[in-house]
């Protein structure tokens, strides 16, 4: 091996945001090593430290080693950016390890339902949890744990008064839902629901948590980008239906996540009502929304799908009755625990190969 055939490797792979390969774009820096015919490293140089597509990049550099040096070397690939990370303010919530957006791009596909059987499930399997219901003019995680009626409490931290998050299955737990007459619309303006929903994540006493979920509203909108801005989000979890109309709507909100301002990691998709299955005949499919369209989805804009959730009669009883149907022996209670998995080691997988999120800082 030689370095000029390691640079005629790499200037096969080009780069998706320009079109231009490695060597073309001035991505591979005058660092390549290489030890006689068993190892080769270099460095890769990106724009910016939380380019979108540096993992799937560095996988096509190091494939393109295999196939056109030898199979057999073994190949180290490190990563630069030529812009340095902004400084950025002591986290807003210090205590928890990462904030997880749960989002649909429209109402109607099931995302508080997700929302709050993911952080069943995840408190089930012994993470500490916490779940924010940002829905501010329809919340309805307080109903799906049956916990309307609750009051909230204040206590003094550090010289502070916080509020205490309600705890149930586990997992703590605000929402808007709280303090509001549960009879009546929520009539307020953006700037409104933006300070009140700021004042359920800076004014609360979370404490220690593995996991903080936040129960997005649908569409995009302010509280979207109070969130972003307020949280540095370590990614973000999608939710649709098969249906096409969600599908087109889903599309368009991962596009605002994976926009240059907003830059937050998609975790992955979730296909809620995949199919319609009879709760004697757990065999039996019936695809009432469409088939495989999540599915489909995913793979066009190269993100995970983390699971397919089945319809069942079951979980609507279970969310009116308070009690997360992740919890249950059913075959959707297992699609959850499943996705609660696939979830975790999107993280974990997230979190080792990408820079921390910064939170957005929006200018006029």
């Amino acid at each position: 091996m030689y370095p000029a055939l390691i640079t005629q490797a790499l200037s096969t792979v080009r780069y998706p945001g320009t079109g231009k390969n490695l060597v073309e774009a001035d991505m591979v820096a005058d660092d390549i090593r290489i030890d006689g015919d068993k190892a080769v490293s270099f460095t890769l140089i990106f724009d910016k430290p939380t380019d979108p597509f540096m993992k799937s990049v560095v996988k096509a550099a190091e494939a393109a080693i295999h196939a056109h040096v030898s199979p057999d070397v073994k190949v180290n690939i490190s990563t630069a950016s030529r812009q340095a990370a902004p400084a950025q303010a002591a986290p807003v919530l210090p205590g928890v390890r990462n904030i997880i957006g749960v989002s649909s791009g429209k109402g109607g596909v099931g995302k508080s339902t997700v929302a709050a059987n993911l952080a069943a499930a995840l408190a089930a399997e012994g993470y500490k949890v916490g779940l924010l219901d940002a829905d501010i003019f329809g919340p309805s995680v307080p109903k799906m744990f049956g916990i309307e009626d609750e009051q909230l409490y204040i206590h003094d931290v550090d010289g502070r008064s916080m509020i205490v998050p309600v705890e149930r299955y586990g997992v703590k737990i605000l929402s808007i839902g709280f303090v509001v007459d549960r009879d009546k619309a929520v009539m307020w303006r953006g700037s409104m629901a933006s300070n009140a929903l700021k004042q359920l994540i800076t004014d609360a006493d979370w404490g220690e948590l593995d996991y903080f979920l936040i129960d997005m509203p649908p569409g995009t909108s302010d509280i979207h980008l109070t969130l972003v801005q307020t949280l540095a989000l370590t990614g973000v979890v999608v939710v649709t239906t098969p249906q096409e109309v969600a599908l087109a709507d889903a599309r368009k909100g991962i596009s605002m996540f994976r926009d240059d301002k907003v830059n937050v990691p998609i975790l992955g998709l979730v296909e809620n009502m995949a199919w319609f299955t009879p709760a004697p005949h757990p065999e039996e499919r019936y695809y009432i929304f469409g088939r495989e369209g999540g599915v489909k989805l995913a793979e066009k804009l190269g993100v995970k799908l983390l699971a397919q959730i089945p319809l069942v009669g079951g979980i609507a009883d279970s969310g009116d009755n308070g009690t997360p149907i992740a919890l249950s022996d059913t075959i959707t209670g297992q699609a959850f625990m499943h996705l609660a998995h696939e979830v975790v080691h999107a993280v974990d997988e997230r979190n080792s190969t990408l820079p921390p999120t910064l939170r957005v800082e929006l200018k006029r």
